[in-house]
């Protein structure tokens, strides 16, 4: 399975999210605010999981 990949693109969307909220010139949506709070929580797991390696390889 490919983690690394998974990870790897849940930061870029979470930067997307980050950019496009910085570009604005108004407050970020609340649905905004929280898909960047949820892919935050959903990175640190996955990292955490790949760290310890208790990931399945099917």
């Amino acid at each position: 399975m490919d983690y690394q990949g998974l990870l790897d693109r849940m930061k870029a969307a979470q930067a997307e999210l980050l950019a496009a909220a910085a570009r604005s010139k108004t407050l970020p949506s609340d649905g905004a605010l929280r898909k960047i709070a949820d892919l935050e929580v959903a990175i640190g797991a996955l990292e955490h999981l790949i760290e310890e390696g208790s990931l399945p390889n099917r």
